[in-house]
């Protein structure tokens, strides 16, 4: 192997020079820390003992990963064959460093998170004896890459009921290792767990919901440290970062009573309205579900046809003051066609219809992540944990359970 030395002086504690050597091989990552006191000997002195200093032990680096095709997904380790390491920097070319921890006995370097798909980066060492080498590799691309979809979204405020909520693009086989990276903070400590699932689209979805509704005013963030995680065969890589932060908004909720046709808004437990309405017809298709259902989204005015849900040509109408309650079309609007039933009877195609007026007081106050809790004899099931968001349909002892951890 060809070598290329290089020679830099340094100053000893006791005024003797310390020379620190770099010996770099082609894949630039085989390095030697040398520190030397006394005079450095000439050829005729050789193997000679002068009386006047002694060589110190040579400290050789090495990095575990190498080469310009380095496996990724693996933790970066630099060690030190003698002496004590001080500090090492791991840092992605343009990006951040790698944190990491020194061994106890001060001669391993391991970062904490591995090393990422088809990214460049640089060592630099440094021992107590003041010398330092740097050495460099670059990790092999990525032949498929894992995304995903994350709820909520940024500075955004939701209701209490609202789960963190990841979807992945492809399978997820190894759901330790993903699960590990995902870091929830809360301000007030909540307690909650994660828990795997297959979304209501059959897509891989791992879903965090506190063990009871949240407090009204929490901070939660949400650090998806994936980059450099394989989710496995078919699944890909991760091939970045993830982050959300959101605020729990007021304590409401909607109470939907099938058996006496009646829907009240509770905010801070008061009843702030109670309004007739009239659900899903029973017996069938038509019948709606029970359970806690999480408002989705508000989506204003649609169009709602019966043929996307299983019904038919059953109905094609614009509907005012939607309020998506689950993926599988069950929503609370405006349905005064269906006034007749208010109050009286379930007579809808699954839906909770309410007067024009009714429904766009409801849609004005509720937000996002507010529950729907859904009770009465007069429903066809309950709402499952990946049709919309419905982990609160499941103890919490089976929710922890759903963990991979």
């Amino acid at each position: 192997m060809t070598t290329a030395r290089r020679s830099a002086g340094r100053t000893a504690p006791l005024g003797r020079p310390v020379r620190l050597t770099l010996i770099a091989g082609t894949a630039v990552l085989g390095t030697l820390l040398t520190a030397c006191s006394g005079a450095a000997a000439s050829d005729s002195d050789s193997g000679k003992d002068s009386g006047k200093g002694h060589a110190a032990s040579d400290a050789r680096i090495s990095v575990n990963l190498k080469g310009s095709r380095a496996a990724a997904g693996k933790p970066v380790e630099v060690t030190l064959d003698g002496g004590r390491l001080k500090a090492v920097t791991v840092s992605a070319e343009g990006g951040a460093a790698l944190s990491g921890r020194i061994s106890a006995d001060g001669r391993t370097w391991t970062s904490d998170r591995p090393a990422a798909p088809g990214t460049t980066y640089g060592v630099e060492a440094k021992n107590t004896e003041g010398g330092s080498a740097k050495a460099g590799f670059t990790t092999a691309a990525a032949d498929k890459v894992n995304k995903l979809t994350l709820v909520p979204g940024k500075n955004t405020t939701v209701g209490v009921a609202q789960p963190l909520s990841v979807v992945f693009d492809n399978p997820v086989k190894d759901r330790a290792a993903v699960e590990k990276a995902l870091k929830v903070s809360t301000s007030n400590h909540t307690e909650g767990s994660w828990g795997w699932l297959r979304d209501y689209s059959g897509k891989d979805r791992v879903d965090w919901r506190p063990k009871e509704y949240w407090k009204s005013g929490t901070k939660v963030t949400l650090d998806a440290d994936l980059n450099g995680i394989d989710s496995g065969p078919s699944g890909g890589w991760f091939v970045r970062d993830y982050r959300t932060a959101f605020t729990i908004g007021a304590d409401q909720v909607v109470k939907v009573d099938l058996d006496r046709h009646r829907l009240a808004l509770k905010r801070d437990g008061k009843t702030v309205m109670d309004v007739p309405m009239s659900a899903g017809t029973p017996g069938g298709e038509k019948a709606s579900w029970r359970g806690t259902a999480v408002l989705m989204a508000k989506e204003g005015t649609i169009n709602m046809r019966s043929e996307t849900v299983g019904l038919g040509n059953a109905y094609d109408k614009m509907v005012d003051s939607s309020m998506r309650l689950t993926w599988s079309g069950m929503y609370a609007h405006a349905a005064p066609w269906n006034a007749t039933y208010f109050g009286v009877a379930n007579h809808s195609s699954g839906c909770v219809g309410m007067s024009d007026s009714n429904a766009a007081a409801l849609y004005q106050q509720v937000r996002v992540g507010d529950p729907f809790e859904i009770t009465g004899a007069d429903a066809k099931g309950t709402v499952a944990e990946g049709n919309g968001y419905g982990a609160w349909n499941v103890s919490w002892s089976d929710w922890q359970a759903k963990s991979a951890l």
